[in-house]
């Protein structure tokens, strides 16, 4: 048996294989979804008062299925079950993936998850996560110095019929023409 002296710079790897893993690992498999290869299909709808979300689970139950809200973030993961082994014959494909799989999803706004619903039918998992209403816009009214919106001082202009300030209805206002000697 020989010795072998180690080489520690045999070891290392060079610039482009790095470079190509951080390439692969960032725009091959997206963030987020399992190493093993499951692709989970999720599509995300928004409108003003809740995030609909529908993902794809086909051969999963509801008890298969584990859904978390963590502040802006909606986590699905789960776990296929393996089909049995056939004892008898080949594969000639196989496709079908078992194991753990789990999908994040960072939403724009945070979502007020105690009055989320779910409901799974015929593998499709459907979300309503209504947003939180401290995320939703809201109007503020101006109060002038007199302790009165600006919306009643326009009111009391009007019905005093007093000259409005500036000139009306977005008009310029034009000067008058010069006069020669």
């Amino acid at each position: 048996m020989s010795m072998k002296r180690w080489d520690p710079w045999a070891e290392m790897m060079t610039l482009r294989e790095a470079m190509g893993q951080l390439l692969e690992d960032s725009y091959v498999r997206p963030a987020g979804q399992s190493m093993t290869g499951d692709h989970l299909l999720v599509d995300v709808y928004e409108d003003a008062d809740n995030f609909e979300v529908s993902a794809s689970l086909p051969g999963l139950r509801p008890e298969d299925v584990d859904i978390t809200i963590q502040g802006d973030v909606l986590t699905i993961k789960g776990q296929r079950k393996a089909q049995s082994e056939r004892k008898q014959g080949n594969y000639l494909v196989r496709e079908q993936r078992s194991g753990n799989f789990y999908r994040s999803i960072h939403l724009p706004t945070v979502v007020d998850a105690e009055k989320a619903r779910a409901n799974f039918e015929n593998g499709v998992l459907h979300l309503t996560l209504p947003k939180a209403e401290s995320t939703k816009p809201r109007s503020i009214r101006i109060n002038s110095g007199s302790g009165q919106t600006i919306d009643q001082q326009q009111q009391q202009t009007l019905n005093s019929g007093a000259p409005a300030t500036g000139p009306a209805n977005g008009q310029r206002e034009q000067a008058a023409p010069a006069q020669s000697k």
